[in-house]
């Protein structure tokens, strides 16, 4: 008797995320805490057997694939979040500098005007 195959369902969406996966591979980048990726196995149909074999094999990569993705999901998202603090914490020092010349500039802009004005009232120019 042939399995059902209900475990073939997910494989579109392993599909997807084997693509995000291939791209943080191809960049150098990996999460070594979360072990080797699974590998595909190949699926055979010659006989009712082997394809049972398959259904059985597909199923075991597809719980294997789920974790692996969780777990490089879960340290690129740890490692994101670091970056991104990080970038946060140097982005508002720049801005904190950036404002403090901009307000003195500001300050200065604002003496200057005023020392004109009142020259100028003082020398008789409106």
């Amino acid at each position: 008797m042939i399995r059902p195959v209900a475990a073939l369902c997910g494989l579109s969406l392993l599909s997807v995320l084997a693509a995000g996966t291939a791209t943080a591979a191809d960049s150098g980048w990996s999460a070594p805490k979360c072990g080797a990726e699974p590998t595909a196995p190949t699926v055979k149909a010659g006989t009712v057997a082997q394809y049972n074999e398959s259904v059985d094999r597909v199923t075991a990569y597809e719980k294997e694939a789920r974790a692996y993705n969780a777990c490089v999901s879960g340290q690129a998202n740890r490692e994101e979040t670091a970056i991104s603090q990080e970038a946060s914490a140097r982005i508002s020092h720049i801005h904190t500098a950036s404002a403090a010349v901009q307000s003195r500039i500001a300050g200065s802009f604002q003496k200057l005007s005023t020392e004109l004005t009142a020259a100028g009232r003082k020398l008789g120019h409106h």
